[in-house]
């Protein structure tokens, strides 16, 4: 992935990516930060103090693994000290990035991969079938040949969006009939791709987890037909995630991670209602890559992740 400028066309002067993330994160941030004002007004770090503290890391969706982590590593270096609601806050957002520097990873084109196959999975509404287009208009200005596969083939509305994001990105976008077999879709995109000697297949894929048993059968499929033509593809297996959702992501990675094998993470809708530390206590309980965020409905919204911008918009640090 590579930085793009916002191709939205002209207007007001547009708000840097670190304004608009801290403007994402607005949520997370305001609780903690009024959170730990109130905490640390003139008092020593003690046990009380971090008992409170750690309790409100859990409230603000970072988990109790990923809140006493942070709560012992302030204590190991500060405990018995007189330490300001600002300190407390720069030390917190170094912490954090400490946690998520080993998780954010680049997503890479592979030179050698004719098409490099990602296959992206999610929940329906976390913002997949988006992030497919935002990812190939990326792509496809950086110069590389990209194929989209509509593989939800249920969603209608699905398959008309990224027949949208085709046009904008110029990439062709192969459709089926309404309710056809996803993964024929899947097999019928690679054959082709392989042929125009495309650099990336981007295949979308439905993400009705009510019905759990029936989309494991069909992503299971859909790499099994994959394979047929490259035993070592899907290359890529992104999971995108709703950061509204919570605590409910855990559940989300849990259960995809066991369907599809999952390689990498992108996390959407950090757009101000988001609930974004629980974006820490998945790299802490997972470990899995992330490789961007989503900020909005701008190309320019997606972009590679930032472990020490995300610790300090969380913790409403200035840059």
């Amino acid at each position: 992935m590579t930085e793009q400028t916002n191709d939205s066309g002209a207007g007001a002067p547009k708000k840097g990516w670190f304004t608009r993330l801290k403007e994402g994160l607005s949520r997370s941030s305001a609780k903690l930060t009024e959170g730990i004002s109130s905490i640390f007004t003139k008092r020593k770090l003690d046990d009380a103090t971090l008992e409170e503290l750690e309790e409100l890391l859990i409230q603000a969706d970072l988990g109790p693994a990923t809140a006493a982590k942070l709560t012992a590593e302030l204590a190991r270096t500060r405990f018995g000290k007189e330490v300001s609601d600002d300190e407390v806050r720069r030390a917190l957002a170094d912490h954090v990035a400490q946690i998520l520097r080993p998780v954010a990873k680049p997503l890479i084109l592979s030179p050698d991969r004719k098409p490099q196959v990602v296959l992206v999975i999610g929940v329906n509404g976390t913002g997949k079938t988006t992030t497919i287009g935002k990812l190939a208009k990326q792509w496809r200005e950086d110069g590389r040949s990209v194929m989209i596969a509509a593989g939800d083939t249920f969603r209608a509305a699905a398959v008309h969006q990224l027949q949208v994001w085709g046009e904008r990105s110029g990439c062709p976008v192969v459709t089926a009939a309404p309710g056809a077999d996803a993964a024929g879709l899947a097999f019928d995109a690679l054959t082709r791709a392989r042929a125009e000697g495309r650099d990336v297949l981007l295949i979308d894929t439905a993400g009705r987890l009510q019905n759990k048993d029936t989309l494991m059968a069909e992503l299971a499929k859909i790499v099994r037909v994959i394979k047929k033509i490259d035993p070592t593809a899907p290359h890529n297996v992104l999971l995108v995630l709703d950061a509204t959702t919570g605590q409910n992501a855990h559940n989300q990675v849990e259960v995809f991670r066991d369907m599809a094998a999952v390689t990498g993470l992108i996390v959407t809708k950090l757009d101000g209602s988001a609930r974004g530390g629980v974006l820490v206590a998945l790299a802490e309980r997972f470990g899995l890559p992330v490789h961007a965020i989503g900020v909005g409905e701008s190309i320019d919204d997606l972009r590679p992740f930032d472990p020490d911008q995300f610790g300090r918009s969380l913790m409403g640090v200035e840059a």
